[in-house]
Protein backbone atom coordinates (compact mmCIF):
# COMPACT_ATOMS: atom_id res chain seq x y z
CA UNK A 1 0.00 0.00 0.00
CA UNK A 2 1.35 3.49 -0.79
CA UNK A 3 2.30 5.56 2.23
CA UNK A 4 0.30 8.75 2.81
CA UNK A 5 3.33 10.80 3.88
CA UNK A 6 1.45 14.07 4.33
CA UNK A 7 -1.20 12.51 6.56
CA UNK A 8 1.38 10.74 8.76
CA UNK A 9 3.48 13.84 9.27
CA UNK A 10 0.49 16.11 9.75
CA UNK A 11 -0.97 13.89 12.46
CA UNK A 12 2.39 13.57 14.24
CA UNK A 13 3.21 17.29 14.21
CA UNK A 14 -0.32 18.33 15.12
CA UNK A 15 -0.35 15.91 18.08
CA UNK A 16 3.15 16.87 19.23
CA UNK A 17 3.43 20.45 17.98
CA UNK A 18 5.37 21.74 20.99
CA UNK A 19 7.71 18.74 21.04
CA UNK A 20 8.37 19.12 17.30
CA UNK A 21 9.47 22.74 17.67
CA UNK A 22 11.43 22.03 20.84
CA UNK A 23 13.37 19.23 19.15
CA UNK A 24 14.22 20.82 15.81
CA UNK A 25 13.66 24.58 16.18
CA UNK A 26 14.47 25.49 19.81
CA UNK A 27 14.75 29.24 19.12
CA UNK A 28 11.15 29.32 17.90
CA UNK A 29 10.01 27.07 20.75
CA UNK A 30 11.45 29.43 23.35
CA UNK A 31 9.71 32.44 21.78
CA UNK A 32 6.22 30.97 21.29
CA UNK A 33 3.60 31.10 24.06
CA UNK A 34 1.44 28.17 22.74
CA UNK A 35 -1.59 29.71 24.45
CA UNK A 36 -3.90 29.90 22.68
CA UNK A 37 -3.01 27.21 20.13
CA UNK A 38 -5.49 26.48 17.35
CA UNK A 39 -5.04 24.42 14.19
CA UNK A 40 -6.71 26.07 11.22
CA UNK A 41 -8.51 24.35 8.38
CA UNK A 42 -6.66 23.29 5.24
CA UNK A 43 -6.04 25.95 2.59
CA UNK A 44 -6.37 25.17 -1.12
CA UNK A 45 -4.49 27.43 -3.54
CA UNK A 46 -4.62 27.52 -7.33
CA UNK A 47 -1.37 28.17 -9.20
CA UNK A 48 -2.55 29.56 -12.53
CA UNK A 49 0.96 29.66 -14.03
CA UNK A 50 1.74 26.01 -13.21
CA UNK A 51 -1.85 24.93 -13.77
CA UNK A 52 -1.99 23.14 -10.40
CA UNK A 53 -4.03 23.21 -7.23
CA UNK A 54 -2.04 22.74 -4.02
CA UNK A 55 -3.13 22.20 -0.46
CA UNK A 56 -1.54 23.71 2.66
CA UNK A 57 -2.25 21.11 5.31
CA UNK A 58 -0.82 22.26 8.64
CA UNK A 59 -1.44 25.75 9.99
CA UNK A 60 -1.16 26.54 13.69
CA UNK A 61 -2.41 29.84 15.13
CA UNK A 62 -0.73 31.02 18.33
CA UNK A 63 1.14 33.94 19.95
CA UNK A 64 4.67 34.90 20.83
CA UNK A 65 5.61 35.36 24.47
CA UNK A 66 4.81 38.89 25.59
CA UNK A 67 3.00 39.68 22.35
CA UNK A 68 -0.78 39.80 22.03
CA UNK A 69 -0.75 39.69 18.22
CA UNK A 70 -1.54 36.28 16.73
CA UNK A 71 0.92 34.57 14.41
CA UNK A 72 0.52 31.57 12.08
CA UNK A 73 3.00 28.70 11.92
CA UNK A 74 2.93 26.92 8.55
CA UNK A 75 4.56 23.47 8.47
CA UNK A 76 4.94 21.92 5.00
CA UNK A 77 5.99 18.23 4.81
CA UNK A 78 7.74 17.41 1.52
CA UNK A 79 8.20 13.73 0.62
CA UNK A 80 9.96 14.19 -2.74
CA UNK A 81 12.52 16.50 -4.31
CA UNK A 82 11.07 19.48 -6.16
CA UNK A 83 13.36 21.90 -7.96
CA UNK A 84 11.31 25.03 -7.27
CA UNK A 85 10.18 24.16 -3.77
CA UNK A 86 11.57 27.36 -2.19
CA UNK A 87 9.46 29.41 -4.62
CA UNK A 88 6.41 27.36 -3.61
CA UNK A 89 7.05 28.12 0.07
CA UNK A 90 7.19 31.82 -0.78
CA UNK A 91 3.89 31.62 -2.67
CA UNK A 92 2.23 29.79 0.22
CA UNK A 93 3.38 32.38 2.74
CA UNK A 94 2.30 35.22 0.47
CA UNK A 95 -1.17 33.76 0.04
CA UNK A 96 -1.50 33.09 3.76
CA UNK A 97 -0.42 36.61 4.64
CA UNK A 98 -2.82 38.01 2.07
CA UNK A 99 -5.71 36.12 3.70
CA UNK A 100 -4.88 36.46 7.41
CA UNK A 101 -2.72 39.61 7.50
CA UNK A 102 -0.56 38.06 10.21
CA UNK A 103 3.08 37.17 10.53
CA UNK A 104 3.77 33.72 9.05
CA UNK A 105 6.48 31.39 10.39
CA UNK A 106 7.18 28.94 7.51
CA UNK A 107 8.78 25.54 8.17
CA UNK A 108 9.63 22.90 5.55
CA UNK A 109 10.16 19.25 6.54
CA UNK A 110 11.99 17.19 3.89
CA UNK A 111 11.51 13.45 4.39
CA UNK A 112 12.73 11.94 1.11
CA UNK A 113 15.75 9.61 1.10
CA UNK A 114 17.97 11.38 -1.44
CA UNK A 115 20.69 13.66 -0.14
CA UNK A 116 19.99 17.00 -1.78
CA UNK A 117 21.00 20.52 -0.84
CA UNK A 118 17.66 22.22 -0.25
CA UNK A 119 17.68 26.04 -0.22
CA UNK A 120 15.91 27.91 2.58
CA UNK A 121 15.60 31.24 0.77
CA UNK A 122 13.84 32.67 -2.27
CA UNK A 123 14.05 36.14 -3.74
CA UNK A 124 15.27 38.36 -6.51
CA UNK A 125 17.52 41.35 -7.01
CA UNK A 126 19.00 43.68 -9.60
CA UNK A 127 22.57 44.95 -9.79
CA UNK A 128 21.26 48.19 -8.33
CA UNK A 129 18.66 46.89 -5.83
CA UNK A 130 17.96 43.82 -3.72
CA UNK A 131 14.20 43.69 -4.01
CA UNK A 132 13.19 40.72 -1.90
CA UNK A 133 14.58 37.84 0.16
CA UNK A 134 12.22 35.32 1.72
CA UNK A 135 13.53 32.84 4.30
CA UNK A 136 12.08 29.78 6.01
CA UNK A 137 13.09 27.11 8.49
CA UNK A 138 14.03 23.78 6.94
CA UNK A 139 14.45 20.29 8.38
CA UNK A 140 16.22 17.69 6.21
CA UNK A 141 15.59 14.45 8.08
CA UNK A 142 17.98 12.27 6.11
CA UNK A 143 20.82 14.58 7.17
CA UNK A 144 20.00 14.07 10.86
CA UNK A 145 22.20 11.43 12.49
CA UNK A 146 19.82 9.03 14.27
CA UNK A 147 22.29 8.49 17.14
CA UNK A 148 22.02 12.16 18.10
CA UNK A 149 18.33 11.69 19.00
CA UNK A 150 18.08 8.36 20.84
CA UNK A 151 18.66 9.93 24.27
CA UNK A 152 15.74 12.29 23.79
CA UNK A 153 12.51 11.51 25.64
CA UNK A 154 10.67 13.13 22.79
CA UNK A 155 7.93 11.25 20.88
CA UNK A 156 8.73 13.14 17.67
CA UNK A 157 12.35 11.97 17.79
CA UNK A 158 11.21 8.37 18.22
CA UNK A 159 8.67 8.52 15.39
CA UNK A 160 11.08 10.12 12.92
CA UNK A 161 14.07 7.92 13.79
CA UNK A 162 13.31 5.67 10.81
CA UNK A 163 13.54 8.66 8.42
CA UNK A 164 16.90 9.91 9.70
CA UNK A 165 20.37 9.12 8.40
CA UNK A 166 21.52 5.54 8.93
CA UNK A 167 23.01 2.79 6.75
CA UNK A 168 21.74 -0.73 6.04
CA UNK A 169 23.97 -2.27 8.73
CA UNK A 170 22.37 -0.03 11.38
CA UNK A 171 18.73 -0.96 10.73
CA UNK A 172 18.53 -3.40 13.64
CA UNK A 173 20.17 -0.94 16.02
CA UNK A 174 17.77 1.81 14.95
CA UNK A 175 14.74 -0.33 15.79
CA UNK A 176 16.24 -1.51 19.08
CA UNK A 177 16.86 2.07 20.21
CA UNK A 178 13.36 3.03 19.03
CA UNK A 179 11.86 0.34 21.28
CA UNK A 180 13.99 1.51 24.21
CA UNK A 181 12.70 5.05 23.67
CA UNK A 182 9.10 3.80 23.78
CA UNK A 183 9.81 2.04 27.09
CA UNK A 184 11.24 5.22 28.63
CA UNK A 185 8.40 7.48 27.46
CA UNK A 186 5.55 5.26 28.74
CA UNK A 187 3.04 6.51 26.17
CA UNK A 188 -0.65 5.64 26.23
CA UNK A 189 -1.84 3.13 23.57
CA UNK A 190 -3.26 5.74 21.19
CA UNK A 191 -0.06 7.80 21.11
CA UNK A 192 2.09 4.69 20.94
CA UNK A 193 0.09 3.60 17.90
CA UNK A 194 0.76 6.94 16.21
CA UNK A 195 4.51 6.83 16.95
CA UNK A 196 4.96 3.15 16.09
CA UNK A 197 2.80 3.45 12.99
CA UNK A 198 4.92 6.23 11.52
CA UNK A 199 8.20 4.51 12.45
CA UNK A 200 7.16 1.19 10.87
CA UNK A 201 5.94 2.91 7.71
CA UNK A 202 9.58 3.51 6.83
CA UNK A 203 11.53 0.75 8.59
CA UNK A 204 10.33 -2.88 8.61
CA UNK A 205 12.97 -5.50 9.44
CA UNK A 206 13.18 -8.74 7.51
CA UNK A 207 13.10 -12.14 9.23
CA UNK A 208 16.87 -12.35 9.68
CA UNK A 209 17.03 -8.83 11.10
CA UNK A 210 14.20 -9.57 13.54
CA UNK A 211 16.15 -12.58 14.77
CA UNK A 212 19.23 -10.40 15.30
CA UNK A 213 17.07 -7.84 17.10
CA UNK A 214 15.82 -10.44 19.57
CA UNK A 215 19.40 -11.48 20.29
CA UNK A 216 20.35 -7.84 20.90
CA UNK A 217 17.40 -7.33 23.24
CA UNK A 218 18.40 -10.40 25.33
CA UNK A 219 21.66 -8.62 26.17
CA UNK A 220 19.82 -5.75 27.86
CA UNK A 221 18.82 -5.45 31.50
CA UNK A 222 16.19 -8.10 32.34
CA UNK A 223 13.49 -5.56 33.26
CA UNK A 224 14.09 -3.50 30.13
CA UNK A 225 14.08 -6.69 28.05
CA UNK A 226 10.64 -7.67 29.38
CA UNK A 227 9.24 -4.19 28.78
CA UNK A 228 10.54 -4.13 25.22
CA UNK A 229 9.10 -7.54 24.42
CA UNK A 230 5.75 -6.45 25.82
CA UNK A 231 5.71 -3.40 23.53
CA UNK A 232 7.21 -5.23 20.57
CA UNK A 233 4.65 -8.02 20.70
CA UNK A 234 1.74 -5.65 21.28
CA UNK A 235 2.66 -3.53 18.30
CA UNK A 236 3.47 -6.43 16.02
CA UNK A 237 2.17 -5.56 12.56
CA UNK A 238 -0.55 -8.24 12.64
CA UNK A 239 -1.70 -7.25 16.12
CA UNK A 240 -2.10 -3.61 15.13
CA UNK A 241 -4.39 -4.61 12.28
CA UNK A 242 -6.72 -6.76 14.36
CA UNK A 243 -10.23 -5.41 14.58
CA UNK A 244 -10.22 -5.11 18.36
CA UNK A 245 -7.14 -2.89 18.32
CA UNK A 246 -8.51 -0.79 15.48
CA UNK A 247 -11.66 -0.25 17.52
CA UNK A 248 -9.63 1.02 20.46
CA UNK A 249 -7.63 3.32 18.24
CA UNK A 250 -10.72 4.73 16.55
CA UNK A 251 -12.21 5.42 19.97
CA UNK A 252 -9.11 7.39 20.93
CA UNK A 253 -9.25 9.35 17.69
CA UNK A 254 -12.93 10.20 18.23
CA UNK A 255 -12.10 11.43 21.71
CA UNK A 256 -9.30 13.55 20.30
CA UNK A 257 -11.66 15.14 17.76
CA UNK A 258 -14.22 15.90 20.47
CA UNK A 259 -11.49 17.61 22.47
CA UNK A 260 -10.56 19.73 19.45
CA UNK A 261 -14.20 20.74 18.98
CA UNK A 262 -14.44 21.84 22.60
CA UNK A 263 -11.20 23.79 22.29
CA UNK A 264 -12.35 25.51 19.10
CA UNK A 265 -15.68 26.51 20.69
CA UNK A 266 -13.86 27.90 23.72
CA UNK A 267 -11.52 29.88 21.45
CA UNK A 268 -14.46 31.38 19.49
CA UNK A 269 -16.26 32.22 22.76
CA UNK A 270 -13.25 34.16 24.01
CA UNK A 271 -13.02 36.09 20.76
CA UNK A 272 -16.76 36.94 20.64
CA UNK A 273 -16.80 38.10 24.29
CA UNK A 274 -13.68 40.23 23.86
CA UNK A 275 -15.00 41.90 20.70
CA UNK A 276 -18.77 42.20 21.26
CA UNK A 277 -19.12 41.94 25.04
CA UNK A 278 -22.63 41.29 26.39
CA UNK A 279 -24.16 41.76 22.93
CA UNK A 280 -22.42 38.59 21.79
CA UNK A 281 -24.09 36.29 24.36
CA UNK A 282 -26.96 35.20 22.02
CA UNK A 283 -24.33 34.16 19.50
CA UNK A 284 -22.64 31.90 22.05
CA UNK A 285 -25.87 30.01 22.75
CA UNK A 286 -26.16 29.05 19.08
CA UNK A 287 -22.42 28.36 18.82
CA UNK A 288 -22.71 25.26 21.04
CA UNK A 289 -25.09 23.68 18.52
CA UNK A 290 -22.28 23.48 15.94
CA UNK A 291 -20.64 20.08 16.42
CA UNK A 292 -18.45 19.64 13.34
CA UNK A 293 -14.77 20.62 13.55
CA UNK A 294 -14.43 21.73 9.92
CA UNK A 295 -17.53 23.92 10.20
CA UNK A 296 -16.22 25.49 13.43
CA UNK A 297 -12.87 26.25 11.80
CA UNK A 298 -14.55 27.94 8.84
CA UNK A 299 -16.79 29.87 11.23
CA UNK A 300 -13.80 31.10 13.26
CA UNK A 301 -12.06 32.36 10.11
CA UNK A 302 -15.24 34.15 8.98
CA UNK A 303 -15.87 35.75 12.40
CA UNK A 304 -12.40 37.30 12.40
CA UNK A 305 -13.41 39.20 9.27
CA UNK A 306 -16.92 40.19 10.43
CA UNK A 307 -17.36 43.96 10.52
CA UNK A 308 -20.15 44.15 13.12
CA UNK A 309 -22.38 42.15 15.48
CA UNK A 310 -25.13 41.72 12.85
CA UNK A 311 -22.72 40.08 10.41
CA UNK A 312 -21.32 37.86 13.18
CA UNK A 313 -24.83 36.78 14.17
CA UNK A 314 -25.65 35.92 10.56
CA UNK A 315 -22.51 33.81 10.23
CA UNK A 316 -23.35 31.76 13.33
CA UNK A 317 -26.95 31.31 12.17
CA UNK A 318 -25.68 30.00 8.84
CA UNK A 319 -23.25 27.58 10.54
Amino acid sequence: MPVDHDRLFKELIQTYFREFLQLFFPSAFEAIAFEPLTFLSEELFTDLVAGERRRVDLLAETKLLGDEVLIIVHVEPQAYYQKNFAERMFLYSSRLYEKYRRRILPIAVFSYDQLKEEPDTFGWAFPFLEVHQFRFFKLELRKCNWRDYIRQNNPVAAALLSKMGYNEEERVQVKKEFLRMLVRMELDPARMHLIAGLFHSYLVLNEAEEKTLKEEIRLLDKKEEEQIYEIHNYWDKNAVQRGVEIGKIEGKIEGKIEGKIEGKIEFIEQYVRSRFGQAGEPILVKLHKVNELDRLERLANALFQATDIAEARALVDKA
